[in-house]
């Protein structure tokens, strides 16, 4: 990122002891834990099962519990940071996410793992509740979607370096290494956290109880326009982690790849994860965001039939199959996350944390539906990147025919 871009992307909190770039490198870390504490261990998934004489489907428990009480957590920590603010609410979570990497570090059985790995993930959805709400705090306007578009931009680097890491960390460490490098992370991260100066001010914080914190999820979820835009940008993580969870597998098992090479299959198709946001801001010049995500959702689609028919040759072809459904999934993503944001006035750590629950839990249902095939991930996959591609295509088109959304500049009920 130049000199120049940094300097316009200053936020209105003043940050004593991070400063401008220290905070948005913190939002960017902080982004990053859902990829990084799944996709790290990745590569020694098959080994962990081997290990504890477990069948895949227990071992893979390790990752869907994960992602299933990492999104309650955001539903608990979202409102709670509209109350009392992001600073606390964040150090807070971060404590139990380091604890709890340690426990998984130090699990003796796959039952131990798997209540240490619903620990951390309850603690790491802290991380991510706070972080998009944070952007709403410091950022505005073009400035925000341009955050936004950056943070997803290096949020996805994990996806691509995390199993890279991992794979390479195997031959010198047993997988409890990975997870006391994740606690390392949480340390960094936590470090972060202290030497930050609150984004929320007093004023805007929520004044009723805790208990009334919580039922805002509920007042926000009224907001017709943004439930609508929630569900269909949700949708999307069906098909990305579809793929994450049972990729592995997919190179290891089906086309019999060593670890190292599954990382560099795998980093093919991050690497289009990473070029999606900043695809978005070039096209963004010359188009509109409605015909940028029309596009983005056909092409979806169109990936998703190219695995299909195929994906199953090798796994170069497969991986060159999804690239693009991976790339527009990813280029997407941060107008979606903007215009929700915009739909939302008040209680941005309660939107933040359903549009990360909701991308979760739809994530998860990608996770369970691709298992459902065992005998053909291949297949599996391609057959719900297609599915999802058609389906967010009539859902996008549908609001803006019904015009339940407010305009993200506020003049209007279109989507511009």
């Amino acid at each position: 990122m130049s000199k120049k871009s940094i300097t316009d992307l200053k936020s209105k909190s003043k940050q004593k002891y991070l400063g401008d770039k220290g905070l948005l490198a913190l939002i960017i870390l902080l982004s990053a834990f859902v990829p990084l504490s799944t996709d790290l261990y990745l590569p020694a998934l098959p080994k962990m099962s081997d290990f504890f004489q477990v069948s895949v489907t227990l071992t893979n428990l390790t990752l869907i519990l994960f992602f299933v009480f990492f999104s309650i957590g955001l539903l608990f920590w979202g409102p709670l940071s509209d109350k009392y603010g992001r600073r606390p609410v964040l150090i807070a979570g971060l404590s139990i996410y380091i604890a709890a990497g340690f426990a998984c570090a130090l699990s003796s059985d796959i039952w131990q793992l798997i209540i240490s790995r619903i620990f951390q993930a309850v603690g790491g959805s802290a991380a991510a509740a706070v972080a998009t709400a944070m952007v709403k705090d410091v950022y505005e306007g073009r400035k925000r979607e341009s955050v936004l578009a950056i943070v997803q931009s290096m949020v996805v680097i994990s996806p691509a370096l995390a199993p890279v890491l991992g794979a390479f960390m195997l031959p010198y460490t047993s997988w409890p290494g990975l997870f006391y490098a994740l606690a390392g992370i949480g340390i960094i991260s936590i470090t972060g956290g202290i030497l930050m100066e609150e984004t929320l001010p007093k004023s805007s914080r929520y004044k009723g109880t805790v208990a009334k914190s919580i039922t805002r999820l509920g007042h926000v979820l009224k907001n017709p326009g943004f439930a609508s835009l929630l569900i269909v940008f949700s949708l999307v993580s069906t098909a990305s982690l579809a793929f994450i969870a049972d990729s592995s597998y997919i190179y290891v098992n089906e086309f019999g790849l060593s670890e190292q090479l599954f990382s560099f299959y795998f980093a093919i198709n991050a690497l289009a994860l990473i070029a999606g946001p900043f695809l978005y801001i070039r096209l963004s010049r010359s188009f509109s965001r409605k015909s940028i995500i029309s596009s983005g959702f056909i092409i979806l689609a169109l990936g998703g039939t190219l695995v299909v028919i195929f994906g199953h040759i090798s796994p170069l072809i497969f991986t060159l199959a999804l690239f693009p459904a991976s790339l527009m999934g990813s280029c997407v993503r941060p107008s979606g996350v903007y215009m929700m944001l915009e739909q939302q006035m008040e209680d941005s750590g309660s939107a933040s944390a359903l549009i990360n629950c909701f991308g979760l839990v739809f994530g998860s249902l990608g996770m369970i539906l691709v298992s459902l095939n065992g005998d053909n991930l291949i297949l599996s996959v391609g057959l719900i990147n297609l599915a999802v591609g058609i389906a967010c295509f009539f859902g996008w088109h549908l609001i803006g025919r019904f015009k339940i959304t407010k305009d993200t500049e506020g003049f209007s009920c279109n989507i511009k």
